[in-house]
C-alpha cells in the first residue's frame, strides 16, 4: 500500500502508526530524514523498520534505516583505493557548514580505517568570497603539509566549480596531489567539462548496473527514471527477499535485514547494518577529457575488493 506523507514530520508520523494497525510488517520510506525519523518514533515499540530513502546518519539507528549512499561509506571507499595506491597523506577541504563539518568527520574516519593519515584540515566559508579569500591558503596548507590528496568536501551544486579552479590557479600541483571528492562529480553532466576536476576521482553506483536499470525503466514507463526511483527498487528488492521469512504476518526482523550477505541492488550490492547506515559496493571514477572513467570496479560482493 502507498501513503502520502506530503513531506510533513506530522503526517509522517500519524501514518505510520496507522499502517501498523493496519498490518504492515515493514515501512518503505518516507524520502526526507525529519520525516523518517518521525515515522520511526512513532511506530519504535511495534517491531515494525522503517527503510528511509535518506542518506542522513543521524538518524539511523533503532528501526530506522536508510537506504542512501551514506559519506562514511563514500569516504572508506575511496580512502581505501587512495591508500592502496601509495596516496595516503590526505589533506581535508571542507565547507564551514554542517554538510561540510559531516563531510570532514566521515572522511577522518575513512582514512583512519584505511591506514592513512590526516595531515592537515582546512576549511572556508561557504560563500563565492570566502572560498576566494581561502584558496591560497589552502595551497599553501597542501604544500608545507607534504599532502599528496585533497579530500573535498564540496558538491557541484555548491563550491565545487569555484574551488576546483581556484586551488589550480594558485599552483596546486595536480600531478603529485591527488583530488578527490566526497560528492559525485558528474551529477550534472555539465561539471564534466569543468577544468579543475579533470583527474580527480570521486566514487558512483556500478554504472553498468545502473544503466540497465534505466534501459528498464524507460522501456517500461516511458521516462527516465528520478534519483531516489533506485532506493526504492533497492528497498522493495530487500523486502522481496525477505518476505517469506516473516511469518504470521509478523514485522521483518532487524536480524533479517542486516543478513550480512547483503542485497542485489539496481546498482550494486548494498547491506544494511545494524547501527541503521548500509554499506554500498561503489566504483571508484575519474574524469578524462571530460568524460566518466571507471578505474577500479564496483566489488561484486562484500568479500571483495573494496571491502
Amino acid at each position: 500500500r502507498v501513503y502520502k506523507t506530503g513531506g510533513s514530520p506530522a503526517q509522517a508520523s500519524a501514518l505510520a502508526k496507522q499502517v501498523v494497525d493496519e498490518g504492515a510488517q515493514v515501512i518503505l520510506g518516507p524520502f526526507y530524514s525529519e520525516e523518517a525519523n518521525a515515522a520511526g518514533v512513532a511506530v519504535a515499540n511495534s517491531g515494525v523498520n522503517v527503510l528511509a530513502f535518506s542518506n542522513n546518519a543521524a538518524i539511523a539507528g533503532g528501526n530506522v534505516f536508510v537506504l542512501g549512499q551514506t559519506f562514511n561509506n563514500t569516504a572508506r571507499r575511496l580512502a581505501n583505493y587512495a591508500v592502496r595506491n601509495g596516496k595516503s597523506k590526505v589533506l581535508i577541504v571542507h565547507d564551514r557548514n554542517v554538510a561540510g563539518e559531516v563531510g570532514k568527520a566521515a572522511i577522518e574516519r575513512g582514512v583512519a580505517s584505511a591506514g592513512g593519515s590526516v595531515v592537515g584540515v582546512t576549511s572556508y566559508e561557504f560563500s563565492q568570497n570566502g572560498i576566494v579569500q581561502a584558496a591560497s591558503g589552502i595551497v599553501s596548507t597542501a604544500k608545507s603539509s607534504g599532502a599528496t590528496v585533497l579530500f573535498l568536501t564540496a558538491d557541484t551544486a555548491g563550491a565545487l566549480p569555484l574551488l576546483s579552479q581556484l586551488l589550480v590557479d594558485n599552483g596546486i600541483d595536480k600531478a603529485t596531489t591527488q583530488f578527490i571528492g566526497l560528492t559525485r562529480w558528474d551529477i550534472p553532466p555539465a561539471t564534466l567539462a569543468l577544468p579543475g576536476v579533470q583527474g580527480g576521482w570521486f566514487a558512483m553506483p556500478d554504472p553498468g548496473l545502473h544503466a540497465q536499470f534505466r534501459a528498464r525503466y524507460e522501456g517500461a514507463y516511458g521516462s527516465q527514471p528520478v534519483p531516489v526511483a533506485g532506493l526504492a527498487y533497492d528497498g522493495i528488492a530487500a523486502i522481496g527477499a525477505l518476505a517469506n521469512r516473516a511469518k504470521g504476518g509478523a514485522p521483518l526482523s532487524k536480524g533479517d535485514l542486516t543478513q550480512s550477505a547483503g542485497f542485489a541492488g539496481v546498482s550494486g550490492i548494498f547491506r544494511l547494518l545494524p547501527n541503521g547506515t548500509n554499506e554500498r559496493g561503489l566504483a571508484v571514477a575519474t574524469i578524462r577529457s571530460n568524460q566518466v572513467v571507471v578505474i577500479d570496479a564496483a566489488p561484486r560482493s562484500f568479500g571483495g575488493a573494496g571491502f
